[in-house]
């Protein structure tokens, strides 16, 4: 949605430069992806319409702030995944509730896998590019937000005891940058989510598994993401520059296709797929069923 709030007089290589950012979000918003700024900030920066660095970054914000407010880039195509409102749900009568249970009904189609597949993230920013892909795939999304919290690891280790109790392979599909703490997470999150499993009652976790989805060094050279001076304050700088060279990347950098097919790549090699219709057939005989009852209720004086 456009909608214009202000008069602004742009130069004409600024309005080409919109036109350009208006084409990108576009393109994505017809494959079901809004971006962050960050995310519009690379694809501008790997396709070479500016350069990479912070003072353009801060410059593209400013742009794109100012040709929101006078109507020429979508509000909706944008979105700060960082700040969200919590509201309670309303409803008019029964029969909107059931249709809307309904609508949202959904089994646990990985009961019968032998594998409980999670996805993890570094970075929040990519919220709406993974957590559509997880949701049609039905497994868990969570955004670490950098290192997590003990309290995060601890509940997650508990939840994920109740899975290897019940027999499961633990897969974790990691998403984070290529950088010295980027690549020290996977580290981080085995390590910490193995002592939780494993200490709360001897069981062993051999049947974890942590895998590194992106960004690897394979995917930079297969696709070329624009890179970053690796962060010399970081106190693991200098084993990864021994190891990598002076240059980092960052997640944002890939393209949002990229980064759902490569989880969807990582999913599907594990997933029975004869387990996975048999529960799509039974998800959608109950789905019928709530909708039978919604009917039931539609006509009813209140």
């Amino acid at each position: 949605m456009k909608e214009r709030y202000v008069a602004k007089n742009f130069r004409p290589a600024t309005l080409d430069l919109i036109e350009i950012c208006e084409g990108i979000l576009n393109d994505y918003a017809a494959d079901g992806y809004d971006l962050t700024l960050r995310q519009l900030y690379y694809q501008l920066v790997s396709r070479d319409i500016i350069p990479n660095s912070q003072k353009e970054y801060s410059r593209l914000g400013s742009i794109v702030n100012d040709a929101r407010l006078a109507g020429l880039l979508d509000w909706e195509q944008i979105v700060d995944r960082g700040r969200k409102t919590v509201e309670n749900s309303h409803w008019t009568d029964p029969s909107a509730i059931l249709r809307s249970a309904a609508a949202s009904f959904a089994i646990d189609k990985w009961e019968a896998q032998p594998y409980y597949v999670e996805v993890m993230c570094e970075k929040q920013a990519l919220e709406g590019v993974l957590a559509p892909v997880c949701e049609r795939l039905d497994i868990p999304f969570s955004s670490n937000k950098g290192y997590s919290s003990q309290s995060f690891m601890w509940r997650k280790g508990k939840n994920l005891l109740r899975k290897v109790r019940r027999g499961k392979e633990i897969l974790l599909l990691y998403l984070g940058d290529h950088d010295p703490s980027g690549l020290d997470m996977d580290r981080d999150i085995k390590d910490r989510l193995s002592m939780f499993v494993g200490n709360s009652d001897r069981l062993h976790v051999e049947n974890l598994d942590l895998n590194r989805v992106a960004l690897t060094m394979d995917q930079i050279e297969e696709f070329n993401p624009p890179p970053n001076p690796a962060k010399i304050t970081d106190s693991r700088a200098k084993e990864y520059i021994k190891k990598h060279g002076d240059e980092s990347w960052e997640l944002d950098a890939l393209e949002p296709r990229i980064l759902a097919a490569l989880v969807e790549d990582a999913v599907f090699g594990v997933r029975d797929e004869d387990l996975w219709m048999e529960a799509l057939a039974k998800e959608q005989a109950m789905t019928e069923s709530l909708k039978g009852l919604a009917d039931e209720y539609k006509d009813k004086e209140w």
